[in-house]
């Protein structure tokens, strides 16, 4: 029996029923509660094992200075050769740290291997080219959620154990409305009528039909004259992964995509970037990531947490799991933390806590995003201790009829599972404290609101085909909100 339910139908039979009907009834309500509440502190224990068993890669004491390697501090100088040594020999050599010094560096696309650590020194920035034939050869990344052979990502690292970027120092893209982000077909982002994009007929909707058509990933080339732009940092099918303390600005694409890695932590970076697509960090087909004290001001979602989009998320069939959001700080975003849209796999085990988000450019705290093309099944989505001083549209949205890129309607109908927000603040909630749409086939199960404080929001909630919605001290415009 759900709550929700129970307490419509004692409000209208009451009359009907006897004392001892009607005490067996809250009995069983409180049953739910009381597992409700036993089930999120088994979560929250969880988180901490989590935590335990990712730990942070180590590096031997070697210095490689990229100045000993032929590097120059100049913007006009390519210095994509003498880091590319520096980090080889670093790797050969049984590992430890490349330096980037103080000074401003212009390089192509840097490619990590084993056992490095690469280090920027406060001051030091990496310039990289917004010529895309400096990112060939072509290597296997993906796009929105789909993998083929593309651009390299400005940073990439593939198979690799054991790998760090570090230091207080900046990433630099250099993308903007006269390179890269043009090409997503906006005349926000500098594309003019007349010139191509990732929209055309053999870009994009190709590579999601070579998907579907179960198209090797070998023979799904693209690159130049393609128009799809590359990650910003990839690790691929990578272990034991570190990004301390740098910060990363103006992305081509997605800026930090950890795909098929495993234990993984994004500490103290601070990212800003307002292109199209700019995603801060998008874990995908990922177990073990942590991502803490970290401060996102971006052109999309701050957090996505992805597994593959349709038929080749399904190809791959991988979740994310075990994904921590610990002690952030969100700005200017879709959404502050994400599941979704490219979800086919599935997730699994997200806990997001001591986060603060504010922004008129917020649109949504906390989002769910997908549709029946994705399919998948997200479940345990646990929030704690979160302060919100305004979004746009909600506090939390859950859409399973997500749709962009034309019609999203398909046969593989989603599944969203338990959701659990506590002790939340809320200044300014925008247009709804809550926004879910399920299936009727399909409903949205168990949203728990325990401590939740709104205020400032046109309208408490709209919901459809959700099982299981509860409020546990909750105050919604000032009001103590009732199942």
């Amino acid at each position: 029996m759900k709550l929700f339910y129970t307490y419509t139908i004692l409000k209208k039979n009451t009359s009907k029923m006897t004392a001892i009907n009607f005490a067996c009834a809250l009995l069983v309500g409180f049953s739910v509660f009381s597992q409700g509440n036993n089930q999120s502190k088994e979560q929250w224990k969880k988180m901490q094992s989590i935590i335990k068993s990712v730990k942070y890669p180590s590096f031997p004491n070697k210095t490689y200075n990229i100045l000993h390697y032929g590097a120059q501090s100049n913007i006009t100088v390519d210095n994509t050769e003498a880091i590319t040594k520096a980090i080889q020999e670093c790797s050969k050599n049984g590992g430890g740290i490349v330096l980037v010094p103080k000074g401003k560096y212009l390089s192509h696309a840097i490619h990590l291997e084993n056992n490095v650590n690469f280090h920027l020194d406060k001051d030091a920035e990496i310039l990289f080219s917004t010529n895309p034939k400096d990112y060939y050869p072509l290597v296997h990344t993906s796009f929105e959620g789909t993998e083929f052979m593309n651009y390299s990502p400005l940073v990439y690292a593939y198979q690799k154990n054991n790998v760090a970027i570090t230091g207080e120092g900046t990433l630099n893209g250099q993308a903007n409305n006269e390179n890269w982000w043009p090409w997503c077909n906006s005349e926000q982002y500098g594309w003019k009528k007349g010139t191509p994009s990732q929209t055309d007929p053999l870009n994009r909707l190709r590579l999601v039909e070579m998907a579907e058509n179960n198209i090797p990933v070998s023979e799904r080339i693209f690159g130049e004259g393609h128009y799809l732009r590359p990650n910003f940092v990839e690790f691929f099918e990578c272990k034991n992964i570190l990004i301390q303390n740098i910060n990363i600005i103006n992305a081509p694409f997605w800026v930090i995509h950890p795909i098929k890695s495993e234990n993984l932590i994004v500490d103290g970076v601070n990212i800003n970037s307002h292109g199209p697509n700019n995603d801060g960090c998008d874990p995908e087909y990922s177990k073990n990531v942590i991502i803490k004290n970290c401060t996102f001001n971006t052109g999309d979602d701050c957090i996505a947490i992805k597994s593959g989009r349709d038929a080749d998320g399904r190809r791959v069939a991988m979740k994310s799991e075990n994904i921590i959001v610990q002690n952030c700080n969100m700005f200017d975003g879709h959404g502050g933390v994400t599941i979704g849209s490219e979800i086919s796999g599935g997730v699994s085990n997200v806990y997001v806590e001591n986060c603060k988000m504010d922004s008129p450019n917020l649109d949504i705290a906390i989002r769910l995003k997908t549709n029946s093309k994705r399919g998948g099944l997200i479940e345990n989505f646990y929030v704690r201790n979160i302060e919100v001083g305004q979004v746009k549209e909600a506090v939390l949205k859950i859409d399973m009829f997500y749709n962009v890129h034309g019609n999203q309607n398909g046969t593989f109908i989603p599944r969203i599972e338990n959701i659990y927000l506590e002790n939340v603040k809320v200044k300014n909630g925008g247009k709804y404290s809550i926004l879910a749409k399920g299936y009727k086939e399909s409903p949205i199960k168990n949203i728990t609101f325990k401590d939740v404080i709104i205020e400032n929001v046109k309208q408490p909630y709209s919901v459809e085909n959700v099982i299981n919605f509860k409020f546990i001290n909750t105050y919604i415009n000032g009001k103590l909100m009732k199942d």
